[in-house]
């Protein structure tokens, strides 16, 4: 993973600027953990706004409940670098919220006339006046900050999950969840209600509904929320033809989690022509699934309006750079037999995966790596293997053109292996990696130079 950092002043502080290259994989951002992803496109740019948890402080009644004390912001211009530009709402920072809850659950964000308001619940150390959660609104004249907090929150909105929509007619509406999913028109001044809130019946009766989303395309308007359905949270959805409903229930825009991650929660986007769906996982925390971390992958519209159904997957969007480290374990395929992906290190999650190939011909597959124009001339690979190997780098099919044979040596250390490329083949392919070797090799990354 490569992170550069640049410092800029912001207010009267200094914040460090950070950017990922993890070429568009699952999860996204990989230093910490993301949740409840709000994604919004402003000024060509698609801006993350996730809330962040955090391990669990034990001495707070945390230790097996959602930890999250602040909020960043992250931005890119083509889904695959991410930078983070730093803290931008902090709990003991706002006047409402009672000091140390680590109650800043799901936010959101909007644009109007030039100004950001950032939306966002927590709980209310008014606990006369506002048992639970509110939400409250913080206001920037940048997406990415300084954001300054209103010292109120929203009247007569008790609840989680804020999502704000702006119609074409340009009434904006917020939305929000307590048991119910609830909606109502915005005043212009966008921090306060224009109308008593609507609870939309129609939806399933049964398990618990949250995290309202919604957009509008081609004159429908699409409810999409998280629902448990049996035992864990789905993604579903109803469409009207009113912001405010009534809705009918639709279908299911991605099946629960196979990871057992009891939340999912989602923002939808379209962005350069391409619809997306943001939503989280628990990829660095599987045994604690209050951890998560924010994944993205295409969204596609049937002819009739409806959603199909996404499959999740770890190769995520975009392309990746030959000329950049290529994490196979974020694969697009693997072998049936003979290929597993484990983490590195299982003390420090964070420093990611391998991919393990125990069999000869087991393989991973990665599709989407650009060549470009630029004749590159070797393969590297950070490996290891008890016995020395051979790895066999091809393109677009398992059979297809061998671009370079790359001789590991034997070791209980990473080795970098190199080799000349045999082939040169410009623009974009899928790529596979493939074992000669009836013993274990496992590899961190591979990159073109």
């Amino acid at each position: 993973m490569k992170i550069k950092s640049v410092i800029v002043p912001l207010a009267a502080s200094i914040v460090v600027l950070c950017t990922w290259n993890v070429s568009g994989q699952n999860p996204i951002i990989r230093n910490q953990y993301t949740a409840d992803p709000s994604a919004r496109v402003f000024n060509d740019k698609v801006y993350l706004f996730p809330s962040h948890d955090i391990p669990p402080y034990t001495n707070k009644n945390q230790e097996n409940w959602f930890s999250m004390e602040d909020y960043h912001v992250f931005s890119s211009d083509n889904l695959t670098d991410w930078t983070d530009h730093g803290m931008i709402v902090t709990q003991n920072k706002v006047p409402w919220v009672k000091p140390d809850s680590f109650s800043m659950w799901a936010p959101d964000c909007i644009e109007r006339d030039g100004k950001y308001y950032f939306y966002f619940p927590s709980t209310s150390k008014d606990t006369l006046t506002a048992k639970g959660f509110t939400i409250g609104v913080a206001t920037a004249d940048k997406p990415e900050g300084p954001y300054q907090v209103l010292p109120q929150p929203i009247k007569n909105v008790k609840g989680i999950d804020p999502n704000v929509f702006i119609d074409k007619d340009g009434q904006a509406y917020l939305y929000w969840s307590q048991g119910n999913i609830y909606g109502a028109k915005l005043k212009e001044n966008m921090v306060a209600l224009a109308t008593e809130p609507v609870i939309f019946k129609n939806l399933p009766e049964k398990g618990l509904k949250e995290g309202p989303y919604m957009l509008e395309r081609n004159g429908i308007y699409y409810l999409t929320y998280p629902h448990v359905e049996n035992k864990i949270e789905r993604l579903e959805y109803a469409i009207g033809s009113n912001p405010l409903g009534p809705f009918k229930v639709t279908g299911v825009i991605m099946d629960e989690s196979a990871s057992g991650c009891w939340t999912n929660h989602h923002s939808i986007i379209q962005f350069k022509k391409q619809w997306y769906l943001f939503y989280h996982n628990n990829d660095l925390s599987p045994t604690f699934d209050k951890n998560r971390s924010v994944r993205i992958d295409s969204l596609t519209f049937n002819g009739d309006g409806t959603i199909k159904k996404i499959i999740p997957t770890l190769r995520g969007v975009g392309t990746t750079l030959a000329k950049s480290k290529i994490q196979a374990d974020r694969y697009s395929a693997l072998s049936t037999t003979g290929a597993i992906v484990e983490f590195i290190d299982n003390t420090d999650l964070f420093k990611g995966w391998k991919t393990v190939l125990s069999s000869k011909k087991a393989f991973v597959r990665y599709d989407g790596v650009d060549f470009g124009l630029e004749k590159l001339k070797k393969v590297l690979a950070q490996a290891k293997t008890p016995t020395g190997g051979t790895i066999e780098i091809r393109i677009d099919k398992i059979d297809g053109p061998l671009l370079a044979n790359l001789k590991v040596a034997p070791g209980t250390k990473w080795y970098m292996a190199e080799a000349p490329l045999l082939k040169y083949s410009p623009r974009i392919h899928s790529i596979y990696i493939i074992s000669s070797q009836n013993t274990p090799i496992e590899i961190d990354w591979i990159t073109f130079e």
